[in-house]
């Protein structure tokens, strides 16, 4: 993203014209995964590093690098298609809150739906440091896409629902069957 905002600022928000996300706009439907990398500025690009960085961390450390991917897929693409329709027509939307509020939805519905110690220290250090950002789905400041961070948050608990739990690891016998006052499992 970083990289993205240097040519993009040298090429006078070119990249961001290309690749943004324009509502209602049929001709470059892939810009729904491509928008969440670019950025309207240096400023707005530094707002969503550090919760970018944090918060997808969280979700790779609580499920992995393909529970990882598989939540920024679904977020990307519940987010796109929601800014997509529910933003007016023709405007432009960069920056990757989407994806932010959705890892913000992934690590707070995960905790209770795993039920696994891990994520739920995860989901309640989340709730106290990120908490506050709830209210960015609600319409507040003109510029900002609340369709973004809306549809972000609910695909990431789509994300979070969706993805198969883990599996518990099942004890080894040695070769012997547990006692039971039913008999040895077959």
């Amino acid at each position: 993203m970083w990289i993205f905002e240097l040519f993009d600022s040298v090429a006078g928000g070119a990249l961001d014209a290309a690749f943004g996300l324009r509502s209602w706009d049929t001709e470059a439907p892939w810009t729904i995964v491509t928008a969440p990398f670019m950025h309207a500025n240096f400023a707005h690009l530094i707002s969503n590093s550090l919760p970018f960085l944090v918060l997808g961390s969280l979700v790779a450390i609580s499920g992995g690098l393909s529970r990882f991917m598989w939540t920024t897929l679904i977020v990307m693409a519940v987010s796109g298609i929601g800014v997509w329709l529910f933003s007016p027509p023709g405007v432009l939307t960069v920056g990757a809150s989407g994806l932010v509020f959705g890892y913000f939805g992934y690590t707070v519905l995960r905790g209770i739906v795993e039920r696994k110690t891990i994520d739920i220290v995860i989901m309640i250090s989340v709730v106290i440091f990120y908490g506050t950002l709830i209210w960015g789905v609600l319409p507040q400041q003109e510029g900002v896409s609340w369709q973004a961070h809306l549809f972000g948050f609910a695909g990431g608990l789509l994300s979070a629902w969706l993805l198969p739990k883990r599996e518990k690891p099942r004890p080894t016998t040695q070769g012997y069957a547990p006692y039971t006052p039913y008999g040895p499992y077959r």
